[in-house]
């Protein structure tokens, strides 16, 4: 069966260059067309279909991010790779907005522009059944080419696009309401791309699980995933974990070590709540995002890493810049897109599922073998849940703990009012869920109040030492008035790791408390 070549138009005025990048290319089994400016290039694209573009930024008769803008609003089918000058980040950033699959910049490495093209190339298949209409036959749309329009895709041809670790990843976001559809068809499109990816939302929402599934379906999948929780690590260590280490680089350092750079090269690193990193670490790790190459501690020379960054935050980075308490470049950079993550009190109406799928997990039955009565849906219906799903996820654990043996059907003992109407205390009280766990406090180590096994221990530990270690850090918050400082260092940890465990355990703190420390 003969195969056709993948076919790659070369945009560039320089004509030594444009040889340059034709002979790399043919040599990998490419076919090269060749434009010296954007009149030139529009002719061919306005005949012939191309399964790359790539595009120099300044060209005589105007920009090459001009043609990029305009393959993305026709929806075309060539992947956009644009060239730009040596260190201009916001060139980058802009041609990546304006919906290149990537950029390299001067002087251009002929192997990564193969490996570039060939990334390129790898994510077509995908796009192509998601969206028959836009195949590498066709021609193209509106100016460049006529075109019949094309409908969106039904969910499921998106399916069977999809391999099975892709599929995967993309049912552990559970729910079925418009906001979750909405948010997965853009997880979908996304994946496609090399951009930088934010995603925002509350926490407890999901934003791993998002990460994961923008991992997986990408074109990056058999590489490495790497997630990183960047308010975990003591800011000491911050270069080392990033960047790795030579034998010898400090004390202690007595073999080399990778960094998450390294670990993640060919895949995707996830930094988590990154908006928690030191000013000087941000200057350090803008670096590394913006010329893709890394020094270890103690190494002479760079290394060279091929990441796609997605980050995660639940703080308003906007704001954070304002405040300068974030670098501005450093927000523009990793914030090319930007995925919201609803919270759940917006998605009510994934309860159900929600609640069949976090039990099955949590009693590690099939979904459907245990549910919550009709009676419990509606009192969580009628509760706020700051914590969002880990908030819920932490209510079943509660939910299923106090259950009989073998009972299939759940009632929540949540031992406070659901009504929406029951005013609280004041806005300096704890929400009625804190108020429950503070109660509590002496009760979460009394095994007669949790499902025992026959040896007398928690059948489940995970949720028993959740709930002591809720308890324990509201009981430190109250003493020293929400001072979350104070609070960490009676209990010997630092701030960081109190930022992490109030975040992990959904523990809602009074507005006033939380901005002081802000």
């Amino acid at each position: 069966m003969i195969t056709a070549k993948p076919r790659v138009l070369v945009l560039d005025d320089e004509p030594d260059l444009r040889t340059l990048y034709e002979l790399a290319l043919i040599g990998q089994g490419y076919e090269v067309d060749l434009a010296g400016d954007l009149q030139e290039a529009r002719q061919l694209l306005k005949h012939e279909s191309f399964d790359v573009l790539i595009s120099d930024m300044r060209l005589p008769d105007g920009l090459g991010l001009e043609l990029v803008q305009q393959i993305a609003q026709e929806r075309r089918s060539e992947r956009c790779i644009v060239i730009t000058a040596y260190g201009s980040a916001e060139n980058a950033v802009n041609a990546l907005k304006a919906g290149a699959f990537d950029y390299l910049t001067k002087p251009v490495d002929v192997q990564r522009l193969r490996d570039v093209v060939a990334q390129a190339l790898a994510v077509a298949p995908l796009a192509q059944s998601i969206a028959p209409g836009m195949s590498s036959a066709r021609k193209g749309a509106g100016e460049l080419g006529p075109s019949s329009p094309t409908k969106p895709p039904a969910a499921a041809t998106i399916s069977e696009a999809l391999n099975e670790p892709s599929a995967y990843a993309l049912s552990q976001i559970v729910g079925g309401s418009a906001a979750v559809r909405d948010l997965k068809a853009k997880v979908l499109k996304v994946a496609k791309s090399m951009a930088p990816v934010s995603v925002v939302g509350e926490s407890g929402t999901g934003k791993e699980l998002v990460a994961r599934a923008l991992h997986a379906c990408s074109h990056r999948a058999a590489g490495p995933f790497v997630p990183v929780n960047c308010a975990a690590i003591p800011e000491n260590l911050l270069e080392a974990e990033f960047f790795g280490a030579r034998k010898g680089a400090y004390t202690g350092a007595s073999a080399d070590r990778s960094g998450y750079f390294e670990q993640a090269n060919g895949g995707t690193l996830f930094l988590d709540e990154i908006g928690d990193l030191p000013l000087a670490m941000q200057s350090k790790l803008l670096r590394a995002i913006q010329e893709r190459q890394v020094r270890a501690l103690g190494a002479a020379t760079e290394m060279a890493v091929d990441v796609r960054i997605v980050s995660a935050t639940h703080r308003d980075l906007a704001a954070a810049v304002a405040a300068g308490r974030f670098r501005q470049d450093l927000y523009y950079r990793i914030n090319v897109i930007e995925l919201g993550l609803p919270p759940l009190r917006e998605r009510k109406a994934d309860l159900p599922e929600l609640c069949d799928a976090l039990l099955a997990r949590i009693v590690g039955r099939p979904v459907g073998a245990v549910r919550l009565s009709a009676e419990s849906l509606a009192a969580l219906a009628r509760l706020d849940m700051p914590g969002n799903v880990r908030e819920l996820e932490n209510i079943l654990h509660r939910a299923w703990a106090l259950a009989e043996p073998d009972e299939a059907e759940l009632s929540l003992r949540l031992g406070f009012d659901t009504n929406p109407e029951t005013p609280h205390a004041g806005a300096e009280c704890l929400s009625a869920a804190n108020q429950e766990a503070q109660q509590n406090l002496g009760q979460a180590a009394n095994a007669s109040e949790w499902r025992q096994g026959a040896s007398g221990l928690p059948s489940d530990l995970t949720a028993y030492l959740d709930a002591q270690e809720r308890a324990i850090l509201l009981h430190a918050l109250q003493q020293h008035q929400f001072n979350r400082t104070a609070a960490a260092q009676q209990l010997g940890i630092s701030l960081r790791q109190i930022r992490y465990r109030i975040a992990r355990l959904g523990i809602e703190l009074p507005a006033a408390a939380a901005a002081s420390e802000e």
